[in-house]
């Protein structure tokens, strides 16, 4: 019981620090094995198990080779461990996936089942949004809600009041930024937008986007080109940011680009076949 309770701590802990890690939970057990259904432990991106007990060698490698891959792409997934002989009978290969499972061998005497639920605990997506401008405002605030966490930079003396964000950066430059997926927008809208942009895109990250027209972000790019600045960066940000939904006031485009950054964000995480097959 104490081993459950320090894992639960620790989870705790992790989630609030921000810091990827898997939460392993055996499920269930058949015959002789070391662990026993409800074991939890919690395993770190380098495969360190920190906290917690899931068994031996066993099932060692098989849970810590699935962690690894939740890691790499977000999604939970169910490992079975079995002995050979029953993943005979099943009619399946160690490593192969079947319906949601993946299947490992059972190496050890005791020839035991396990199945563990291998859950991949990623920090919030981060969204930088550089501005103060109300699209700025409103991205902040609706952000927050989905599951961002929000870097608001500009000058702070341009805020009427202060704004919600978890973090608040007084100017553009924002500095070191943890290993969560970043999504940058620029909603300068005047006040800035060459600083602003300078600055955007000096941040490694997954998706740039420009509140602004396409005119205005050409004039800016060949000012910015010839200050030196990459083409092909250049080319990446979107401009205007945001999906094409009509959008009129600063809280409609707010939504239009968060609809696009959550879109990139759960690109191949749905599991769902291909439009043309559905």
């Amino acid at each position: 019981m104490t081993a459950h309770v320090d894992v639960l701590d620790l989870v705790s802990r992790l989630k609030a620090a921000d810091e990827a890690f898997v939460l392993a939970t055996v499920v269930r057990t058949v015959s002789v094995t070391a662990a026993k259904a409800g074991a939890k432990a919690v395993i770190r991106p380098d495969g360190t198990i920190v906290a917690g007990w899931i068994g031996g060698g066993c099932a060692r490698g098989a849970t810590l080779a699935a962690a690894r891959e939740a890691l790499a792409d977000g999604r939970s997934r169910l490992v079975s461990i079995q002995p050979e002989n029953l993943l005979a009978e099943l009619g399946v290969k160690p490593g192969e996936n079947r319906e949601g499972i993946k299947f490992a061998k059972n190496m050890c005497p005791s020839q035991g089942t396990m199945d563990i639920f291998i859950e991949p605990v990623l920090p919030r997506p981060s969204l930088l949004v550089l501005g103060s401008s109300p699209v700025a405002v409103a991205l902040a605030e609706e952000a927050r809600p989905l599951g961002y966490h929000v870097t608001l930079a500009a000058p702070l003396a341009e805020f009427a009041t202060t704004p919600e964000a978890d973090v608040l950066v007084d100017g553009f430059e924002i500095g070191s930024l943890g290993k969560a997926r970043r999504f940058v927008i620029v909603s300068t809208q005047g006040k800035g937008d060459e600083a602003a942009l300078r600055a955007a895109l000096r941040i490694e990250a997954e998706y740039h986007g420009f509140v602004g027209s396409r005119r205005k972000m050409a004039a800016l790019r060949q000012k910015l080109l010839a200050e030196g600045f990459d083409a092909a960066n250049l080319d990446r940000v979107k401009a205007p940011a945001g999906l094409d939904i009509g959008a009129i006031t600063p809280e409609e485009i707010a939504l239009s680009i968060l609809a696009e950054v959550t879109a990139r964000l759960r690109r191949g995480q749905r599991g769902e076949a291909p439009a043309r097959d559905r």
